[in-house]
């Protein structure tokens, strides 16, 4: 009897450490395996060149403002552009007197009288060659942009760039008060220019320039 206990025994222990072995045996293949995962030994497929940006236009906000009317449409067209800012400073400011419109005798009545004024400008643009779009805005003073104007658009040379005016106003509208500076500039490439109140909203300013196809830098 006490043979058959001790056989009994010996045949559970050889049993339990057969399991043993082949549980360690399974335990080390599934490690093996999991170093071995594609997603780690694969080589990484070749990625695609990035394809190069056009750049952008350097573009140019160029005003004239008398009253800080096309100042500030100004300011709001250089911000949502991120265009330089340039002010057309006049080499003698204008005083309230000399805006007198209902003075025939007033400094701006005069020049407006003639199409040979050239007042004179203060400064001037630092390599305005550096410029592909040029922005030009302006007070309407008698249905026509300022003489000041001409001065600038006949201190350059805008071969080559894309130009557009834009003006303020309280009742007129853009009209032809472009035309001389057109003719004076025509080697450039003129888009079509807009009117816009003192009141004029970003959004608006900014539709307009949107839908002259230019971005800024």
């Amino acid at each position: 009897m006490k043979r058959k206990k001790i056989f009994a025994f010996l045949l559970a222990a050889v049993m339990l450490f057969a399991l043993a072995a082949c549980s360690g045996e399974n335990t080390k293949t599934e490690s093996n395996s999991n170093t071995d995962s594609p997603d780690e030994t694969q080589a990484a497929e070749p990625s695609e060149s990035p394809k190069p940006e056009t750049e952008d236009s350097k573009i140019l906000v160029a005003y004239f403002s008398a009253t800080g009317n096309t100042e500030g449409i100004a300011q709001q067209l250089a911000e949502g552009l991120g265009a330089d800012l340039y002010e057309i400073v006049p080499e003698t400011p204008y005083t309230s007197d000399d805006l007198n419109y209902n003075d025939s005798n007033s400094r701006s009545s005069v020049e407006m009288d003639d199409p040979d004024a050239r007042p004179e400008i203060s400064g001037a643009v630092e390599n305005m060659g550096q410029y592909d779009v040029v922005l030009i805005g302006y007070p309407i003073w008698w249905g026509e942009a300022p003489r000041i104007m001409s001065t600038f658009i006949e201190s350059y040379d805008f071969s080559g760039k894309t130009l557009a005016a834009f003006c303020t106003s309280s009742s007129s509208g853009f009209g032809s008060s472009d035309s001389a500076l057109r003719e004076a500039a025509d080697s450039a490439s003129w888009l079509d220019g807009i009117r816009f109140s003192s009141g004029a909203s970003s959004e608006d300013i900014l539709e307009w320039a949107n839908g002259l196809g230019i971005s800024g830098t």
